[in-house]
Formats: structure tokens, sequence, C-alpha cells
């Protein structure tokens, strides 16, 4: 992405496709290469995209948090435990970084907030910018038929009110945005395959086929509402940054046992709160077009058409998914928890601040132990001169 960025902003050449995908090629589209070159236009920095990658991660939170606060009106205790579960989170905080899917939150805040204006009315500025959130998406990620999917079971159901002439309008814009795109692989139709003879072998539908994929979507949508957090952040810790004898392979070990057991109990926990979620949403899922559903309604059940949306996706999906390709849902698989969270809590101040503090300390703790055990990245690492020295070699000097 730097590479692409650099090229359009130093070069004038902007490339219309994005990065390579597992097995159906490249990612339509110079999104990736403006969200890294438009901000050198502005401040010729190597912090400039990552500043504006940041204002587009807290856009897509606010406008999250923006449908939490109409859920639950007067409840400090479901934004504030969506702001701990969601922004501290290390499923969240592990990809702050320019690297494609960091730019989908941004997208799945942009689709649920259009979505709660458009569950009454037809509403043209609404569904245009609705529909755009799905084609930003498209040009960021191959996940983007997630929202697709979404959108389609919240339409079925008589929650998502449609402006056809915002439809038009929205899909004439991504068509015209993905011109170049489209003559380049006119030009060069690899641009849609992986050369890989294997990836060659996968069909759209080969999840569903092999099962595995559909159900490990399930396990990452408990995982989205749990603490087990991904494999490396467990696993490759090592401690060594402890620097005493014999005590980073006594941590390793007890790290890994505490993190076992933290991510089995939350599990069960995410389990249980969408099953509760689901008993109460139940006899809501029945198609009802000119019924109009609570807040709260409403949100699980766009948290429920999330899920069948990620078990379709993964069922049409030749590949099966990690936890980056499901990352738009991780967001919607926050909502049945916090309505269990309010739930069980209550309003009770006392019985709020207590749980709310221990999962901020919890949560805070293991980001600075992912911070100093990183076997990828360091804070020690000078960003900004490696990226100068980047471009120094592989772009060349600024001639625009």
């Amino acid at each position: 992405m730097i590479h692409k960025g650099y090229l359009g902003a130093y070069q004038g050449v902007w490339m219309s496709f994005g990065n390579a995908a597992s097995v159906v090629g490249n990612v339509p589209g110079s999104v990736l290469a403006w969200v890294v070159g438009g901000p050198l236009f502005v401040w010729d920095s190597p912090y400039a995209p990552m500043l504006f990658l940041l204002l587009l991660r807290l856009a897509g939170f606010l406008m999250l948090d923006a449908v939490v606060r109409r859920v639950f009106p007067g409840s400090g205790l479901a934004r504030l435990s969506f702001l701990l579960l969601c922004w501290l989170n290390p499923w969240f905080l592990f990809d702050s970084l320019l690297y494609n899917p960091a730019y989908l939150i941004f997208c799945a805040g942009l689709h649920c907030w259009t979505a709660w204006h458009m569950q009454h009315e037809r509403r043209l500025l609404m569904t245009v910018l609705h529909v755009l959130s799905i084609g930003l998406a498209m040009q960021l990620h191959f996940s983007w038929p997630v929202l697709v999917f979404l959108s389609a079971l919240m339409f079925y159901r008589g929650v998502l009110k449609v402006s056809w002439v915002g439809v038009l309008i929205a899909t004439a814009l991504i068509v015209v945005s993905l011109v170049p795109y489209l003559m380049q692989l006119w030009a060069d139709p690899s641009l849609a395959h992986n050369p890989d003879p294997d990836a060659r072998k996968r069909f759209i539908g080969w999840g569903a086929l092999n099962v595995y994929p559909v159900l490990k979507a399930v396990l990452y949508w408990l995982r989205y509402g749990s603490w087990a957090f991904p494999s490396k952040l467990v696993n490759d810790t090592e401690f060594l940054w402890v620097g005493v004898q014999f005590l980073p392979v006594i941590l390793e070990n007890l790290w890994k046992i505490f993190m076992g057991l933290i991510g089995a109990v939350t599990v069960i926990i995410a389990a249980v709160a969408n099953l509760t979620a689901l008993s109460h949403i139940r006899p809501r899922l029945k198609r009802s077009a000119g019924t109009p559903v609570e807040p709260l309604d409403w949100m699980l059940l766009y948290s429920t058409a999330a899920f069948i949306a990620a078990l379709i996706s993964a069922g049409l999906a030749p590949i099966v998914f990690n936890y980056w390709h499901l990352t738009l849902i991780f967001p919607f698989a926050l909502f049945p928890v916090i309505f269990w969270v309010t739930r069980y809590l209550g309003r009770s101040a006392q019985r709020e601040a207590r749980p709310v503090l221990a999962v901020a300390a919890f949560l805070v703790f293991i980001n600075v132990v992912a911070i100093n055990d990183s076997e990828k990245f360091s804070y020690a690492a000078d960003y900004a001169q490696q990226t100068i020295e980047y471009v120094e070699r592989e772009v060349g000097p600024r001639v625009r």
C-alpha cells in the first residue's frame, strides 16, 4: 500500500487495482492507493497516511457508537461497554496499520449508521451512502459481499427502506470509479486470477462444500464477542523483554494457560449472549414490511443478519476464512454481548463500576503485553525512517 500510495502522490501514477488476494486476483479499484497517497498532498510525511487511517477508524467507531446511543438512550453502561469491547479490543487494535482490512471498520460503521436511518423511510442521501459503503469495501477487501448479504437480509425483513434512485446514483458512482480498473482488466485479464495452480482449482461455493469454512465462521463470530484473541497474540508471546533468567519461560506458560482459560470462559459467555439475544428476537424474525420494530430489536435483527451474511459468504468463498476476512462483522458480533451485559448488570452504578474497571484494566494489560512481545512489530522501530528509505529505493523522488 505504501508503494501504491507514494507512486501516485510522487510520480502521478495511480494504480487502478489493489492488493492481490489469496485466490481471486487483485482487489479492484484505486482506493487503496488514494487512502495512502491522498493524505500526502496535505502533509508530506509518512505519518500522514497513518493519521488518516486513525481518523477513518475513529469515524467508523463513532458511527457505530451513534447507533448504540440511540438503541440504549441514557445508558452509559452500554456505550462504555462498546467503547471498551471495541476500541480497546486486541481484535480491533491488531490491525491498526497500513493494511487493507484496517480500513473496513469505517465501511462497517457507515453501513450500520445509514441502515439505522433507513429503517422507517426511504431516504435518498442515506441510501447513496449505504450503497457507497459497500462499494468502498469492494475496493478495499474481497470480504465486501458480507455487507451485500447483510443489506439484502435487512431489506427482506422489511427494516431497510431503500430509495431506488439512491441505489442507481451510488451504483453509477461506483462504476465510474472502476472504469480505470475495467480498462486495465480488459488489457490484462490476469488481474482477476491468481496464477497459483492450486488456487485455480477453487470455485464459488467451495466453502459450503467443505463445511469447515462455515463452521470456522461461526467460531470467529463467537471469538469476536469474546476474549479468545488471535493465536499470534497468545501462542507467540515469549516475554523475552522481561530480561530475568528463567522468568520468560515461566511467564510464557502461565500466559498460555491464563489466556486459554479466559478465551474458553468468554466464548461460552458470548454463546450465552447470542442465545439470549436470539431468544429475545425470535418472535420478530418473521418478515413484516409494514410493522416498525423497537430500537433494540432492530439492533439484534441487524446483528443476526450479519451473522447469517457471514455464513453465506463463508459458504460461497473459495477459501477458508481467517480472522481478517471477517473483520467487517467484528463490531456487529459485539451487539449481542452488549445486550446481555446491560440486561445482566442492570443500571445500578455500584454494580456497573467494578466490572467496567476490571474489563478496562484487563484490556490495557493485554495490549501492553502485545506491544512488548510482537514477533512482527516493535514500538522501538523507526517507522518514518523505514518508510522514507523504502520510498527512495522503490519509488524515487517526488516530481509532482
